[in-house]
């Protein structure tokens, strides 16, 4: 009696289909969480979504912008992003729908959405109409949820921020120093400051 051989597909198909087990175990499964641990044990903050809790209370990310809108705080970086589904309807800083406007710098939409954006911002902090407005107080970010803005940006908003709260803008300035974030390294990016941690600087202003 003869044992019969095994089809040539089915000995293709076995060594395939376990290494393809294999690399999902070991990609899926093993490596994801032998670096989840590694990173907890490591950089457990940053790990765990770089929340800030106030009062035992998590009220954000340092990495996900809020829209803060009332004239007693600093107001974040226009965002691009849209409520999760099949409309476009605008909701800033939705964390599940992070995307860029993707207009190109010709496209008229960006272009009059930039002007309409700067008139609001110099009305909203009283500035005049030669008064340059950065960048970053017009524009959303490629990503629509950048949590920080430029300094420049800050310090212009700094005197609404001190007349809503009836304290000197000096002392506004002061809070902006004290939450700028440096050049990564001396070289890597620019100055800027995060607006929810700033703005906590300011309710716990005294």
């Amino acid at each position: 009696m003869t044992v019969q051989s095994r089809s040539p597909l089915i000995s293709l198909l076995i060594p395939a289909i376990t290494t393809a087990i294999w690399f999902i175990i070991l990609c899926g499964i093993v490596y994801p969480l032998l670096t989840t641990a590694v990173a907890n044990v490591i950089f457990p903050y940053q790990a765990q979504g770089s929340l800030i809790a106030v009062n035992g209370k998590v009220i954000g990310s340092e990495l996900i912008g809020q829209n803060f809108t009332d004239p007693k705080y600093f107001h974040p970086r226009p965002s691009a992003t849209t409520k999760t589904g099949t409309t476009d309807k605008a909701e800033p800083y939705n964390a599940a729908q992070s995307v860029a406007s993707n207009y190109g710098p010709t496209n008229k939409k960006l272009i009059d959405g930039v002007k309409n954006a700067v008139t609001a911002y110099r009305k909203e902090n009283g500035l005049g109409a030669d008064t340059l407005v950065p960048v970053d107080a017009v524009t959303a970010s490629a990503s629509g949820l950048d949590p920080d803005i430029s300094i420049a940006n800050a310090n212009l908003q700094a005197p609404r921020v001190a007349k809503a709260r009836n304290i000197p803008v000096t002392e506004v300035q002061k809070l902006i120093s004290k939450n700028t974030i440096l050049r990564q390294l001396g070289i890597l990016g620019e100055p800027r400051v995060n607006v929810l941690r700033l703005n906590l600087s300011l309710d716990n202003f005294k």
